[in-house]
């Protein structure tokens, strides 16, 4: 197996603290947003045979399992990440397969640049994802009724906001959501920006579940997202717990310490709440306008002691194991590829010691065992 050298990306919204009390270092003062380990070539973990992505590609069949290559292409199909919002991220949507794969091909086709701000698509797959709570944690997550997100909204007593509480109270819902959010990406920026500080001052004065508006224009004055966001469901997040997020679901993560898998990509369609290109027409073909409570995942415990969290998706599964000193080692063996990531205690992944922030590649088929105490997450598919 390969221990992994991995990227730490130094996002404007990262904590300045929680990567670095995680892995025991000192803080070094900037942001800290996220580690990533897999093979994406935007920032591929380093092992001592390479990039884990020339690895791979040298050898896919080898590396991945013939049962992966087959079903997934010869790329390790998932990417796992240590996530630390210290201020909250983007808005945003992500597309499913066939809306990934046409926009792609149009953009392709058009010769927009990969790296062009005004790009959509990086790749042709789709994104569904998984954040699991390593400390409370907060976001947003979906829509809620038209009617609880005109109760929030008409709470604010903001005159220029009583046209939308209207459209929520008596239009079909999800006619209602797609033309209160519409609204708001196209309308006026200069007459937005005078709404937003309205309801930010009027949600701090409100307090309780609006306190959340009122920080969120403290980092977006004036972005019309701070008012997008109050159609979205709160969402608070314990330790182990999870929350799984599907194509067209809008969400935001806000603050806290997560494990985060999703499927090797890096489409985002952003909603609001950032400085960068929010394309609306496009955006209006992936959203799912229709309310939902957010489903908390909690894992499934096997008697192995692995703790699984179930998804619909077949490109990553994420497992944790909690380990106490008197646990016998445990038979991690596999013939799918797997990232073993350590966040608590000493443990050991095939005799390779690990210690918080610490993770290895195990290619498909290798022998390996988990032994010591400590907390260990475990990502691999299902093929």
């Amino acid at each position: 197996m390969d221990l992994l050298d991995n990227t730490v990306r130094p996002y404007p919204w990262g904590s300045t603290t929680a990567i670095a009390d995680l892995v025991g270092a000192a803080p070094t003062g900037e942001p800290q947003a996220e580690i990533w380990m897999g093979s994406h070539p935007g920032a591929p973990s380093l092992t001592a045979r390479g990039p884990l992505n020339e690895v791979i590609d040298a050898d896919p069949v080898r590396e991945l399992g013939a049962a992966a290559v087959g079903t997934f292409g010869p790329r390790l199909p998932f990417l796992l990440k240590v996530l630390a919002a210290g201020a909250p991220l983007s808005l945003q949507v992500h597309p499913d397969l066939a809306r990934a794969q046409a926009g792609f091909a149009a953009e392709e086709a058009a010769a927009v640049p990969i790296d062009a701000p005004h790009r959509n698509y990086k790749d042709a797959n789709h994104k569904p994802e998984l954040i699991c709570a390593l400390t409370p944690f907060t976001g947003l997550c979906g829509f809620r009724t038209s009617v609880e997100a005109a109760n929030t909204i008409g709470a604010l007593g903001v005159d220029s906001l009583k046209p939308y509480v209207d459209v929520l109270r008596t239009h079909p819902e999800d006619a209602a959501l797609r033309e209160v959010m519409t609204a708001l990406l196209t309308a006026d920026r200069e007459q937005m920006a005078h709404t937003v500080a309205e309801a930010a001052a009027a949600a701090a004065r409100l307090g309780g579940p609006h306190a959340q508006y009122a920080a969120l224009a403290h980092h977006y004055p004036s972005d019309p997202g701070v008012i997008a966001a109050m159609l979205l469901n709160q969402v608070q997040l314990q330790p182990g717990d999870a929350l799984f997020l599907g194509a067209g679901v809008p969400h935001a993560y806000l603050d806290g310490l997560g494990v985060e898998i999703m499927a090797n990509s890096d489409n985002v369609l952003r909603c609001g709440l950032t400085p960068k290109h929010v394309d609306v027409p496009e955006l209006l073909k992936v959203v799912h306008f229709e309310s939902n409570e957010p489903a908390v995942l909690r894992p499934r415990s096997l008697a192995s002691g692995e703790e699984i969290y179930d998804t619909p998706v077949d490109e990553f599964r994420l497992s944790r194991f909690v380990r106490s000193e008197n646990d016998a080692p445990t038979d991690l063996t596999a013939p799918t590829p797997q990232i073993l990531l350590a966040v608590a205690g000493r443990p050991k992944a095939g005799g390779v010691a690990l210690s918080p922030g610490k993770s290895v590649f195990v290619p498909a088929g290798e022998t390996n065992h988990l032994s010591g105490t400590g907390t260990v997450f475990r990502a691999t598919v299902v093929a």
